[in-house]
């Protein structure tokens, strides 16, 4: 997948990433330079989520 530097420093918000498709989403975002605000309906934290997203944009 090629790197947009364009989109670097932007905000993304994904609803459903405490899993699945929107984890994934949320994931390659942070990844590429994008800030990401995450949404769930699920109201207890994934315990696979708290610092993934954060370790991948470093």
């Amino acid at each position: 997948m090629p790197t947009y530097t364009d989109i670097q420093g932007r905000v993304a918000i994904i609803t459903g990433a405490s899993r699945g498709i929107g984890r994934a989403i949320a994931l390659k975002f942070a990844k590429e330079g994008i800030n990401v605000v995450i949404a769930a309906k699920t109201a207890e934290p994934d315990p696979r989520l708290p610092g993934t997203i954060y370790t991948v944009a470093e």
